[in-house]
């Protein structure tokens, strides 16, 4: 098809998809790619500080093995939270993480659904934690289609917090391109203003067999928003 690399969805007790990071990273080379990122979560609520640290560093160094650049997460308990104070714990924590990560040389990333846009105290979620998380450790991955969802422009966010974007998913509501309710071309003129280095697809509701899908996504991407 063209893509030449992957990121992953599933990381759990130190395996991919069933496979060890040196049989996953074997599998994707094989097959002409690199394994570039993954999305890994840790819910750090009611851990100790040494709990946190302890499954960092046994995850960064399976991921080290499996060859990838960068981990991504993201935070399904937003809408629970009531204070600023509640929303400190996890900033302090993307910051912990990703000073392990930067130590290990891979970089660390936020990764967005509609949530982060809800207020807390009247200020937004997203707009907490991009300015209460040190850039030097935490970097910001953009969904596209759930910053659509929640009402907001990520052209915005770029303008304003300039080279923390470093990764997006670029999502639709059908296959990439189709629904033309989120202009793609107009956000990508936006890209080295965001500081993107990683452009990931990623197909929302499959209207055709998934292989076909995907094809799509990458087609739309290369022709039309990379031309």
């Amino acid at each position: 098809m063209g893509y030449s690399y992957i990121e992953t969805f599933v990381y759990k007790e130190g395996e991919f998809y069933g496979y060890s990071p040196t049989e996953f990273r074997a599998l994707v080379e094989k097959n002409g790619m690199r394994f570039l990122g993954s999305m890994t979560f840790y819910n750090p609520v009611n851990k100790s500080k040494k709990e946190i640290k302890d499954w960092w560093n046994k995850t960064i160094l399976d991921h080290k093995k499996a060859g990838v650049a960068y981990l991504s997460t993201s935070n399904n308990n937003l809408k629970n939270i009531k204070y600023l104070s509640e929303l400190k714990i996890y900033t302090d924590y993307y910051n912990l993480v990703g000073k392990l990560c930067k130590k290990a040389g891979l970089q660390f990333l936020f990764h967005n659904h509609k949530d982060e846009f809800l207020e807390v105290e009247g200020k937004i979620i997203y707009n907490y934690f991009l300015e209460n998380t040190n850039p030097e450790y935490v970097s910001f991955q953009s969904d596209l289609y759930w910053m659509d969802v929640a009402g907001v422009k990520p052209i915005d966010y770029f303008n304003k917090f300039p080279n923390r974007f470093i990764s997006w998913h670029v999502k639709d509501y059908k296959e990439l391109g189709q629904s033309k309710k989120i202009d793609f071309e107009k956000i990508f003129l936006s890209a080295e203003k965001a500081g993107l280095k990683y452009t990931i697809a990623e197909v929302e509701e499959y209207n055709f067999p998934p292989i076909i899908s995907v094809d799509l996504a990458w087609q739309y991407i290369y022709y039309e928003l990379l031309k």
